[in-house]
């Protein structure tokens, strides 16, 4: 007895092949989109701690500036703080032509903050203040007004995450 066969041509073979590759490039697609996403989620992650590292430094320093009072004339010194037996980094007055310290490669006053957070998260922010003078209006828009108010201006900086997010902040702040 004789076998009707039809000869086989692999077709079926060649078909799953090209599936296989297709599913293949789609998972690896996959793989690496979530990759990014999972990058981009760290990062976020450490530049809002640093952020937030950075922003209470300046509202740490704005307490210690109004407890200390600090007026100084030259440089960069560290003023006792009575009310915390802490100290402040004030520096003088900037001259308008010199490079802003916080831009300035070798100015070196940079004081450490308290520690924020503990563990993986534990971050240093770095802070100075610097001295604006004591010419500015307490109340401006008032005419009557002094003009004897002090001005600092507190620069915070964070480098968070291994590196991976850097934030510096400044603020003005006005005290009698």
């Amino acid at each position: 007895m004789r076998s009707f066969r039809s000869p086989q041509r692999g077709v079926s073979l060649i078909v799953t092949l090209v599936l296989l590759v297709f599913i293949t490039i789609l998972g690896l697609s996959a793989i690496r989109t979530v990759t990014q996403e999972e990058r981009m989620s760290t990062q976020t992650y450490d530049r809002s701690l640093a952020f937030q590292a950075a922003e209470a430094t300046l509202r740490q320093a704005e307490g210690w500036v109004e407890a200390a009072k600090p007026m100084p004339t030259s440089g960069c010194a560290n003023y006792t703080v009575p009310s915390v037996s802490s100290q402040v980094m004030v520096c003088s007055p900037p001259v308008a032509t010199n490079t802003p310290r916080w831009e300035d490669s070798t100015f070196a006053s940079w004081a450490d903050a308290p520690t924020v957070g503990t563990g993986d998260v534990a971050i240093t922010p770095s802070y100075f203040v610097e001295y604006l003078g004591s010419s500015f209006p307490c109340r401006p828009g008032n005419a009557s007004d002094p003009m004897s108010c002090k001005r600092y201006r507190v620069t915070a900086r964070v480098v968070g995450g291994d590196t991976r997010a850097s934030i510096m902040l400044q603020s003005v702040y006005a005290t009698d």
